[in-house]
């Protein structure tokens, strides 16, 4: 049963994407401390699914990739309520958010076309991206302001993705939960080098 819980924490997380984006539709502006809270829920079942997942060594192949395409599920979920809310700031930054989408793209691109599959690297930046918009959701879902935090997203958005696209070309072979693309250089040239197992 203990086996269960990581996946049970992901298919959770994969479900609230579509309850936050109906309650948004339904209940707009009235929905935002609830879409708040849904939120925070969802981050930290990703914070413990991997955890757990590895302290009970079950963290497969399968269930990381099934926990990597949640996580895009659910922050795309997060990112159209954020739109549905508040049009008009998405559209002001239209050109950086598309951007964004066209990296992601390039990051699923690049790996199935090298490897066959999907990324799934789970990497440093990455988490540290996926950190900057929960404040930035928080600030704008919560306070409605844009601002720094909107825009410290924006761009390690951008930075994370360059090191996601780098980590794919640099890997000899596919593989998952890659912290850097440094760390992808060290896997290229057999160096052998431990993982922390908060993060990876």
């Amino acid at each position: 049963m203990k086996a269960r819980i990581p996946v049970l924490l992901i298919v959770f997380r994969l479900i609230l994407a579509p309850v936050i984006l109906f309650i948004t539709w339904q209940y707009k502006h009235e929905a935002k401390p609830l879409i708040l809270v849904l939120m925070y829920l969802g981050l930290i079942s990703d914070i413990f699914d991997g955890i757990i997942a590895r302290n009970l060594h079950v963290a497969s192949t399968a269930l990381r990739r099934f926990d990597s395409q949640t996580d895009m599920v659910f922050w795309v979920s997060i990112g159209v309520s954020t739109w549905m809310l508040y049009p008009e700031l998405i559209k002001n930054n239209t050109i950086p958010i598309i951007i964004i989408f066209v990296m992601e793209g390039m990051c699923y691109a690049i790996s199935i076309i090298k490897f066959g599959r999907e990324t799934c690297t789970h990497a440093f930046l990455s988490k540290m991206w996926g950190i900057s918009l929960l404040i930035a959701f928080t600030s704008l879902i919560g306070f409605s302001h844009a601002g720094i935090p909107f825009t410290a997203a924006i761009v390690l958005g951008l930075i994370s993705h360059v090191d996601r696209i780098m980590i794919t070309l640099i890997l000899p072979s596919w593989t998952h939960d890659i912290p850097s693309a440094y760390h992808a250089y060290l896997i290229r040239k057999g160096v052998a080098f431990k993982k922390n197992k908060l993060f990876n």
